[in-house]
């Protein structure tokens, strides 16, 4: 792997321009979906102002499922500057951001990874950097956040900025305003608690109200219909047992046949979910490991919503970069990186489509129900690996340091 990537580390930057050129095409000549998601917030942002923002459409829905403004007021707000460009501009404005904050989440990663390394070989690191944007242009949940014109990237490059940032403020500020545009980043609050920021935690806590305020003083029916009437309504965001729904409940569904709500089979998945993810996270602050961390509580988070889109799997692209560059048990990186590769890098969900009566009809055949699964079981076998392998290179960490001090013989 050291030898392909000093090959290809001098030409990183025409294969990110090459990269970034194909899947646009791919995109722009695609299957109808360019940036039907972008179009969302586009169209229907302004209505934020009119009162009427829940209402209403996408003109470009598709015929099987009208697309409404799933998400807070505030985050209509936060949408209203991008209203003011023509559509074509704007369209292309956004994949430039979400080009920009793929790079930002790459770097950010890297350097967690490479700690005071990134001083010392700085170019190296920024040529890495170059060439994982260019390779995770072709990851999945990534193309789909193109191809979709979703806000995941985007979303992600502001949680990780904050999640490690040193002045608490801007950490908890970071976390609560994601939060208020999209309410699932609010699961990153957990991180600060394992890592006793309180004051970041509050300062989440007063940014996210905040935001949510403003929402009521824009108008307050408005707010008062999301927060009391629409939320935690899933069927408005879109059919739970859709192959585009990887989170537990999606899967879940799709095995029983039908909508498991939060009944036993969910209680009992989430149970599972949270007790390996407090293992995993607790091994990774007692090992120091700020990006690791993160990951973790962000697959939690990813599990436990609802509704897990494919592409709001964009933070395995960290955990990609963490497996290939941190020092870990080989075991451990073999085991992640041969299950998560495949289907990052092939279109499992399309596979999934192209399969499924409808996106409304619930039961799948079992062998299909079994694929559905795909992206949440990894996520608990990785959430499992990682505490298993942080909790042993802490175990050798510490026996290497005992027999390093030995007792001074007394005469």
């Amino acid at each position: 792997m050291r030898q392909l990537e000093q090959r290809l580390l001098p030409v990183a930057p025409w294969l990110l321009v090459i990269s970034a050129v194909v899947r646009t095409w791919v995109i722009v000549t695609g299957f109808g979906n360019e940036s039907i998601d972008l179009y969302v917030y586009w169209s229907l942002a302004p209505h934020v102002l009119d009162g009427d923002l829940y209402q209403v459409t996408s003109p470009h829905s598709p015929p099987d499922f009208p697309l409404p403004f799933t998400y807070p007021p505030f985050g209509a707000l936060v949408f209203l500057p991008m209203t003011w460009m023509f559509w074509g501009l704007a369209q292309w404005s956004f994949r430039l951001l979400s080009v920009l904050c793929l790079y930002w989440i790459v770097r950010v990663t890297l350097r967690l990874v490479a700690g005071e390394g990134w001083t010392t070989d700085a170019r190296l690191w920024r040529q890495r950097a170059i060439l994982w944007t260019a390779v995770l242009l072709w990851m999945m949940p990534v193309f789909h956040t193109f191809e979709f014109g979703q806000i995941n990237l985007v979303l992600a490059a502001v949680v990780l900025a904050a999640m490690v940032a040193r002045d608490q403020r801007v950490a908890g500020a970071g976390i609560g305003l994601t939060a208020g545009v999209k309410l699932v980043p609010a699961i990153s609050g957990l991180y600060f608690l394992a890592t006793r920021r309180w004051a970041a935690a509050l300062w989440s806590i007063v940014a996210f109200a905040a935001s949510v305020g403003l929402g009521f003083l824009v108008d307050f029916n408005q707010a008062r219909q999301y927060w009391f009437v629409l939320f935690g309504d899933p069927d408005r965001v879109g059919p739970i047992a859709t192959a585009h729904n990887q989170s537990l409940r999606g899967a879940l569904s799709r095995t029983f046949g039908y909508d498991v709500g939060m009944s036993w089979p969910w209680l009992i998945a989430a149970v599972i979910a949270v007790i390996v993810t407090g293992f995993a996270l607790r091994a990774a602050v007692r090992a120091g490991d700020a990006l690791i961390g993160v990951v973790t509580v962000q697959f939690l988070g990813l599990l436990l919503s609802p509704i897990s889109w494919d592409h709001h799997w964009v933070w395995v692209a960290p955990l990609l970069i963490w497996l290939v560059h941190h020092r870990i048990a080989p075991w451990a990186r073999t085991t992640l990186l041969v299950l998560w590769v495949p289907v990052m890098f092939w279109d499992v969900i399309a596979f999934q489509l192209h399969r499924q009566p409808t996106i409304w009809t619930i039961s799948r055949p079992g062998w299909l129900s079994a694929v559905g699964w795909v992206y949440p079981a990894f996520a608990l076998v990785t959430l499992v690996v990682i505490a298993v392998a942080l909790t042993g290179a802490l175990r050798i960490r510490s026996t290497d340091l005992k027999n390093t001090v030995r007792p001074i013989a007394v005469r």
